[in-house]
């Protein structure tokens, strides 16, 4: 596991600022760094040793030095590639997974990367053809990001490697910055900054005498398969979740689990447990407000399985830890759980080095309840447009205008929701703001800008192009090539290594998300009823209360902080001179949006939105400090 960094160029790119790109994420890779430097590249990485701890140093180098690799992640299967690869002749130096990159790349070319089982981005420089291979996992578990030019190129597995170039414009780009209003984070191929993208999962990018191209190399298919015994189903899902836990506790440092007390992490625990020889180290967060906390459920499955089991109460300030946590994101970044994710990473890093968690169970067979009602919405009869467009703006008006959880808040959205088609439907569902809301709050000049940029696009386009066979289907494969890159697994990986803390996801393994995929929609969701087929697979591993528990989620008291402990900061950060200065927002649209939230409407995520994007932009004041070992940050962050 590690950060990488790096420069191609047609000309000799500068070994200093590698250096620099890499010094700036020390969190990711404490334990090293390694340098390759030639006439065309400079590549660079900070390790966070776990497997291979003696010898597994990189860069790594094919036999003749002609390919160079740099890499962040884990390969899973590398045992098997090893010895296929010493039967085909190749000379391995270590005993990990680094080096088969460079030897699979001898063999295959870019086609290697369907031969990896596991999470990863790397970067493998070609001295002879002078080009450079990028890319990044299937689901998207490991980040990378990349800007070119005519005759260069640069990488960083966060944004801020890239931004230690003096030559980049930290110039936010306005379309970013419309689509984090919509979906509280930055979508691939989107970066916050004009002119610096995000490799999308499941892609490749190959710079050649500086011409990029960028290509898909995987997707899941997700028409439906027939099913004719689901109990055999079942089976074949704990064989599939056991297998895929059991290659992810390979580790040469103290491992353990995030344990919330929800199905998906309680299984991942229940497994581990199964196939451990000792006892598995369990974390789990809570707070003092009852309402989100899963402590008691966390206990049940680590009393069942013996876990030396560790608990927090977030009790700290807030105000300490968020401009922390902006730094790190590089990106404004609204989903309020990255702060008792943050917390969890650090209460594990205090025992283990590696944490594996129940990512990805949710999409891959239905958890949420958002996909209750989109299978209820199917019998929402098509509208005429223009009693649409009515319906829609008196369901607008009535959700401002009301508290969360009244009735006329939920007739509002109601009215919302049913009348859009089914893919905007979901868009709609899901937003922080909507069209209407942010064209309502942006400035005169952004209003003109963003008037014809329609952020629900993205998610209309993947649903158009889904072989699901329902429109509960295609939301589903909408949220896993969304939401669960976009969103959870950039808050689980930034958070955690902030805390130089590895994190593993069994969900996440390919060869059980492409056997979910083709499961009937039936056996994800039915009725009121989630995760059907996955509840049953492992209600014989878990207490019964875990299993029919209604879904709670990482959530946080967010309404509540913006009307105490955040109330003056966000007063203070969205209204004053340096937010008004920058010209993008109407400040009376601001301002009314406060004092609402404060008389009792909940425009918590509207407002916890504006105030990440304002915490980040004053968190890139301080990119160009040094970073210190006992903060991984540059301190104070104001």
């Amino acid at each position: 596991m590690c950060g990488i960094a790096g420069i191609a160029s047609t000309s000799r790119p500068d070994p200093g600022l590698v250096r620099h790109m890499c010094e700036v994420i020390l969190h990711r890779g404490p334990d090293g760094d390694g340098f390759h430097f030639d006439e065309h590249a400079a590549l660079g990485m900070r390790r966070l040793a776990i497997i291979d701890l003696a010898s597994g140093e990189q860069p790594v180098y094919s036999e003749d030095g002609q390919v160079v690799a740099v890499f962040n992640g884990e390969i899973y299967n590398f045992a098997e590639l090893r010895q296929d690869l010493s039967r085909r002749g190749h000379r391995l130096r270590g005993t990990g997974d680094s080096e088969c990159l460079v030897h699979l790349y001898e063999e295959h070319g870019t086609e290697m990367v369907h031969r990896l089982r596991g999470m990863f981005a790397f970067a493998i420089w070609d001295r002879q053809r002078e080009r450079l291979v990028l890319a990044r996992d299937r689901v998207g578990k490991k980040p990378l990001y990349w800007r070119s030019d005519n005759t260069s190129i640069w990488f960083g597995s966060e944004l801020k490697s890239l931004a230690q170039d003096p030559n980049l414009r930290r110039e936010v780009d306005p379309v970013a910055l419309h689509h984090y209003l919509t979906y509280q984070y930055v979508p691939a191929p989107w970066s916050i900054y004009k002119g610096v993208q995000k490799l999308p999962p499941g892609h490749l990018l190959v710079w050649e005498q500086g011409k990029v191209s960028v290509r898909r190399y995987w997707g899941l298919d997700s028409t439906p398969r027939p099913v004719v015994d689901e109990g055999a189903e079942e089976e074949r899902l704990r064989e599939l979740l056991l297998e895929a836990t059991r290659i992810r506790m390979v580790s040469e440092r103290p491992i353990g689990a995030f344990l919330s007390g929800g199905v998906d992490s309680s299984a991942v625990v229940a497994a581990m447990a199964m196939q451990s020889p000792g006892r598995v180290r369990t974390f789990c967060i809570g707070f003092e407000d009852s309402r989100y906390d899963e402590r008691h459920k966390a206990r049940l499955v680590a009393e069942r399985y013996g876990t030396d089991h560790h608990e927090l109460v977030v009790t700290s300030s807030l105000l300490d830890i968020l401009p922390r946590i902006a730094w790190h994101f590089d990106e404004p970044f609204a989903d309020s759980s990255a702060v008792p994710s943050f917390y969890v990473a650090q209460l594990s890093r205090e025992h283990v080095t590696v944490a594996l968690n129940g990512d990805g169970g949710d999409e891959c067979f239905g958890g949420y309840q958002r996909y209750v009602l989109m299978g209820k919405a199917r019998w929402i009869p098509a509208m005429p447009h223009a009693l649409a467009v009515a319906t829609a703006r008196i369901g607008d008006m009535i959700a401002e205008r009301t508290t969360s959880g009244s009735p006329a808040r939920q007739l509002g959205r109601l009215m919302q929701f049913a009348a859009e088609h089914p893919s905007r439907r979901y868009a709609r569902l899901i937003s922080g703001f909507t069209p209407e809301q942010k064209l309502a709050i942006y400035s005169d000049e952004l209003r003109e800008l963003l008037a014809e940029t329609d952020s629900y696009r993205l998610l209309e386009e993947i649903f158009e192009h889904s072989s699901a066979g329902t429109d509960l289907g295609r939301v589903l494969d909408v949220d896993i090539a969304t939401y669960l890159p976009g969103d959870l697994l950039v808050k689980v990986d930034i958070t955690a290594m902030a805390n130089s803390l590895e994190t593993r996801s069994p969900f996440l393994d390919h060869h059980l998300m492409e056997w979910a995929a083709g499961l009937p929609i039936g056996l994800k969701v039915r009725n009121v009823r989630t995760k059907l087929l996955l509840k049953r697979a492992v209600a014989p591993w878990l207490p019964e209360e875990i299993v029919n528990y209604p879904k709670q989620g990482f959530g946080v008291p967010l309404a509540a902080w913006l009307r105490g402990e955040l109330r003056e900061l966000a007063f203070d950060m969205l209204t004053d001179d340096t937010a008004r200065g920058r010209g993008l927002f109407r400040p009376s649209a601001v301002q009314d949006l406060l004092r609402r939230h404060i008389d009792g409407a909940d425009h918590s995520v509207r407002l916890w939105s504006l105030l990440q994007f304002e915490l980040w932009h004053r968190a890139q004041a301080v990119l160009d400090r040094p970073v210190t070992t006992e903060t991984g940050c540059p301190a104070p962050l104001t």
